[in-house]
């Protein structure tokens, strides 16, 4: 359904991103960010099924060089050390809003955010620090205490797991101690509930109708004909 796009910040610097093309009323815009593994199979998939509900979707290459491909898998195991240290190499995050951004650029508003593991903290910073976002929904980030003294400029909401071995509880209470409006959402599952290496059905479906419904209360609504 999508397709592979060039992209470039708005200093001229070149990147990659997954296109998906609303298939019925606009309803706005995402910027899908992905976990450390890239633009995987799985995160093109739900790019397509956003598509289908009637957003346009661009899933920025957050970490990779213009011309890499795309993963053929949603995990690879022995290429985890390597895409860490990349990770490491931009800030968790910090180093990709550029890319972010420009793909919020690239979008006619209303333009929402939604991440997963490094992207969620990714989308946390974006949230913080972009321009042009309407609405953020930040999955599993294990960056955002760390930043928990940054406070979003638009409407945002956290999902974390429960059982999560990645994000200790006492981060998750951090943030909200320090957010105490900020709606966050706790769910009985461990770390990438939406993802294939971590799925539980109940978890991913709840977080993302509540994503969604974010959305739609931010303006996220059906363009007439």
């Amino acid at each position: 359904m999508g397709e592979r796009i060039a992209l470039a910040t708005r200093e001229g610097a070149p990147f990659a991103a997954y296109h998906a093309p609303p298939l019925e009323a606009r309803r706005g815009g995402v910027v899908l960010l992905h976990a450390i593994w890239g633009v995987t199979p799985h995160l093109r998939q739900l790019s397509d099924s956003l598509a289908d509900q009637g957003y346009e979707v661009l899933v920025p290459s957050l970490m990779d060089a213009a011309d890499a491909a795309f993963p053929v898998e949603d995990t690879t195991p022995a290429i985890l050390e390597a895409r860490m240290a990349m990770g490491e190499q931009t800030g968790w995050g910090v180093n990709t809003l550029p890319r972010v951004q420009a793909c919020v650029d690239a979008l006619e508003g209303p333009v929402f955010g939604m991440g997963f593991c490094y992207g969620g903290t990714t989308a946390w910073l974006a949230a913080c620090r972009c321009e042009g976002l309407t609405a953020v929904s930040a999955f599993y980030g294990g960056d955002i205490a760390a930043y928990r003294d940054e406070t979003p400029k638009v409407p945002t909401i956290l999902h974390f797991g429960k059982t999560d071995t990645m994000i200790p509880l006492a981060d998750v209470d951090a943030i909200g101690e320090r957010h105490p409006d900020l709606p966050i959402y706790l769910y009985d599952a461990g770390h990438a509930f939406v993802a294939p290496n971590g799925h539980h059905p109940d978890s991913a479906r709840l977080s993302l109708l509540r994503t969604l419904q974010l959305f739609q209360r931010s303006g996220g609504t059906k363009a007439e004909a």
